[in-house]
């Protein structure tokens, strides 16, 4: 099948933090066998116009001068609660661009006698009208796929978007997310049920895995990585060690973490926490820290270069995401780094709610807490800390999942069935 991908966001270089999950799902089609060709917009630290990313063929388009280049790579909401001024400023110039890209790339593979079979837009908005548009006007015009990825639904939602959203859903074959409740939110807009698929994103259980895995597999180095992130850190080799990795955004929850902290660094007097990460509220969450008693043990070092992750994960012992619907309605679908941390064999405890109890499984790879709650946050972390065999066994159990069900390989094959569906092959 050849597949064209429309995305505001798309890896830039190996470690890149900005749409790991589109280039990963982009990479397990290519290894089924399949042809895709990604459409991003050009960036700042963009290697070149055209690159071959491991036989993923990818594309940028430029939409106004470099300096104004300021949509999508996750620069284009203020706290994922509202759109940024420059980033709305030069939406419309982005959207005519990726409809001339995307009518293009559509031309060019019809003049080479291989027209792409579907055409799929990450993030509903802006992406599934630009791609609705630019694909209607074809005689024969590949199948449409909308994808949700988290914030691109809440933009739907709002009145002045919802009409050219519905719009294109009238035209689309197919509805991908990797949460229900996304799912949901845009069914009820008007796209068919039967129409849509739940499709948890996957992980690279090879790159993300414990210390032992690591080393069985020829990296003898990968404990003495994981102990120099400590080091570098300051955190004693015997400590505890909770990790918590995203953006510094309010849909991230860590704010609930920092009303819980102060009983947590009081009653785990040895633990140690680790919030990296980039965003809005970081300088906000030093000075939350530095205003607590203990809070030298919390540690905020900021953005973290995507290839040294697998060992920072490695150095903890359980992992926390709090993640919350903000005030505009905004949530995470299913974080990618809940499923790193289930691959390297930590427990892990989140909220439960989206796409994360696809994931996390409460009482056996860790526990589900609700939401913007500090109290039974605090209960759950504590309670690891406490008790290291029931930390162990959840891992061991986080691993296996993440082993046998949520790889790349697999989800892959779950986007496959639904494209096959999709052009009505299925």
């Amino acid at each position: 099948m050849r597949i064209l991908y429309l995305t505001q966001t798309y890896p830039r270089y190996e470690g890149d933090t900005s749409g790991p999950f589109i280039r990963d799902l982009a990479r397990g089609l290519v290894r089924r066998g399949d042809a895709v060709t990604v459409l991003a917009p050009h960036a700042e630290k963009v290697p070149a116009p055209r690159w071959d990313d491991d036989g993923v063929d990818v594309r940028t388009f430029r939409y106004a001068p470099q300096r104004f280049e300021v949509f999508g790579y996750s620069r284009s909401l203020e706290r994922d609660e509202s759109m940024k001024a420059g980033a709305l400023a030069v939406s419309p110039l982005y959207g005519l661009a990726a409809v001339a890209a995307v009518r293009g790339a559509l031309r060019r593979a019809e003049g080479e006698g291989r027209p792409y079979d579907l055409v799929h837009a990450h993030w509903v908005a802006p992406n599934a009208p630009l791609a609705a548009l630019a694909t209607g006007a074809r005689g024969k015009p590949p199948a449409l796929a909308v994808g949700l990825h988290g914030s691109g639904v809440f933009i739907a939602e709002k009145p002045l978007v919802r009409t050219a959203v519905r719009w294109s859903l009238s035209r689309a074959r197919l509805l991908t997310g990797c949460s229900p409740e996304l799912v949901d939110r845009i069914v009820a807009l008007g796209f068919p049920q039967e129409r849509s698929r739940v499709i948890p994103y996957g992980v690279d259980v090879e790159k993300f895995s414990p210390v032992a895995v690591a080393e069985a597999g020829g990296d003898g180095a990968a404990g003495e990585r994981a102990a120099a992130w400590r080091a570098k850190l300051g955190v004693p080799k015997s400590a505890p060690l909770v990790f918590g990795l995203g953006r510094m955004a309010t849909k991230k929850g860590f704010h609930v973490l920092f009303d819980a902290l102060p009983r947590l660094l009081a009653e785990a007097p040895e633990a140690h926490w680790v919030l990296a990460g980039g965003g809005d509220r970081l300088e906000e969450f030093r000075r939350r820290a530095a205003e607590i008693p203990g809070g030298d043990r919390m540690h905020l070092p900021g953005l973290v270069e995507r290839g040294t992750l697998p060992d920072l994960f490695r150095a903890a012992d359980v992992f926390v995401l709090p993640a919350v619907h903000d005030a505009a309605g905004n949530v995470d679908g299913l974080p990618n780094v809940i499923l790193e941390a289930m691959a390297t064999g930590l427990p892990v405890v989140a909220s439960g709610i989206s796409g994360i109890p696809q994931a996390v499984e409460e009482g056996v790879t860790g526990h589900l807490v609700p939401e913007k709650t500090p109290e039974p946050l605090a209960e759950a972390l504590l309670g690891l800390l406490a008790d290291p065999e029931r930390r162990r066994a959840y891992g061991e159990a986080a691993r296996q999942k993440a082993v046998t069900e949520l790889t790349w390989d697999a989800v892959a094959g779950r986007y496959r069935e639904g494209y096959e569906m999709a052009v009505g092959r299925g």
